[in-house]
Order: structure tokens, then C-alpha cells, then sequence
């Protein structure tokens, strides 16, 4: 299994995006029903262009696209 590391989590999330055929409005729109707040195309955009979406940004996120967060010691 590949570690994911934080800088290049925006990246992995574009790919997540493509893999589910999932568009960053489609996202937007899901993340604003989860936070039951206005998030915009434009905001999410810049978040992961700049890589400043936090952990629960991503928790989310990929809550949103059918993904799960799991943390798992190293051996």
C-alpha cells in the first residue's frame, strides 16, 4: 500500500474525483448539504489548488465520494 502523504493530498483527491465521475460542483453541492452551508465551486477549487483543506475538509470530502479515512501503524 502506497502512503498518501499531505502535500499530495489534493492530487490524490482530483484522481478520487475522476475515478468516482464525480465534478468538483457535484462536490461542492454535497459538501454544502453535509456542512448545511453555501460552499462554492470557486472555494473548494482554491483549497485544493493552494493544498489548505484541513482533515476534516478531507474527512468530508471523501465521505462525500464514498471514501473512508483510516489511520494504520506502521510495522
Amino acid at each position: 500500500m502506497k502512503g498518501i502523504y499531505i502535500l499530495d493530498i489534493s492530487k490524490e483527491i482530483k484522481k478520487l474525483l475522476i475515478d468516482s465521475d464525480i465534478t468538483l460542483t457535484e462536490l461542492a453541492r454535497k459538501i454544502s448539504n453535509v456542512k448545511n452551508k453555501h460552499y462554492t465551486v470557486q472555494n473548494l477549487s482554491q483549497k485544493l489548488k493552494n493544498g489548505t483543506v484541513n482533515a476534516k475538509e478531507i474527512a468530508i470530502i471523501l465521505d462525500c465520494i464514498g471514501y473512508s479515512v483510516y489511520f494504520v501503524p506502521k510495522k
